[in-house]
């Protein structure tokens, strides 16, 4: 049985709206002819699992895993795009988030501060920081300490309550918690962005046939072309979603890469 699944910003206030928007592509694939489409989405806990199945059919990661453990195990079908701060068109950012009260006014006033993570393989939570700390760093470190938090929202929830100084927020995800979760943000501001990188891709498993592929693109463009799908993309802040070279996603690498070269292969 084919597999799909949306994990990257299904939040609990939003289900019916991914779920209303999964049942609008699954729709499309089945009308392009795609075949054991599934009914309902995959929301086992440990959701990067289901990216490397065997009988992955649609799913959407970070950029990060798809330029590392996912190299070569996926096929990225398209990026979406968001009606939010901080993107441009399937580019995102991320957004520094220190506490509402804290004195700093730059990113190089963080010094010796404390900083969250949401994972070690996200590229809004973790690579990008790096990239951004490290001109500043020095013999590898510029942080006192670094916590792993699992995700964004729990990040948000150590700033906010002091436990950590600072940490890397998805602009998506901060745009779609100030519309529908804003208690989790209060007690935070926003002290910088990030630099910007192609958003989070749509995928599906490797070693497709070529027309296979194609029915897919074409399926995820006729959900995006739905007038009766427009509130529920509305709902999830979607507007497009262009097909990307996968090159494109060599800005994650190039960023990895100019922090590594300056030093600071890791956040510390």
């Amino acid at each position: 049985m084919a597999v799909a699944s949306l994990p990257m910003y299904d939040l609990p206030e939003l289900r019916a709206a991914t779920d209303a928007w999964w049942q609008g592509l699954a729709r499309a694939f089945r009308r392009e002819g795609i075949e054991d489409v599934p009914v309902q989405l995959d929301r086992r806990p440990t959701y990067r699992d289901v990216w490397q199945l065997p009988d992955l059919l649609f799913s959407q990661t970070c950029g990060y895993p798809l330029t590392h453990v996912l190299a070569g195990r996926v096929e990225l079908l398209a990026t979406p795009c968001y009606a939010a701060d901080g993107c441009k068109g399937p580019s995102y950012c991320s957004l520094i988030v220190v506490g509402e009260d804290h004195p700093v006014t730059t990113i190089a006033d963080l010094r010796g501060a404390r900083v969250a993570i949401n994972s070690c393989d996200s590229q809004s939570g973790y690579s990008v920081l790096r990239s951004a700390v490290a001109p500043h760093a020095r013999k590898g470190r510029y942080f006192a300490s670094v916590t792993e938090s699992g995700s964004h929202i729990g990040s948000l929830g150590l700033v906010a309550a002091g436990a950590v100084d600072v940490a890397a927020i998805d602009c998506v995800t901060h745009a779609l918690l100030a519309e529908y979760r804003p208690a989790v943000l209060q007690g935070t501001r926003i002290l910088e962005r990030t630099a910007s990188a192609p958003g989070l891709p749509y995928v599906t498993g490797s070693g497709l046939d070529p027309d296979r592929l194609d029915r897919l693109r074409t399926a995820v463009q006729r959900a995006f072309a739905d007038p009766q799908l427009l509130g529920v993309r509305d709902a999830l802040l979607l507007t497009g979603a262009p097909v990307l070279p996968l090159s494109a996603y060599e800005r994650i690498t190039e960023l990895e890469r100019a922090a590594i070269a300056a030093g600071y292969p890791e956040i510390a």
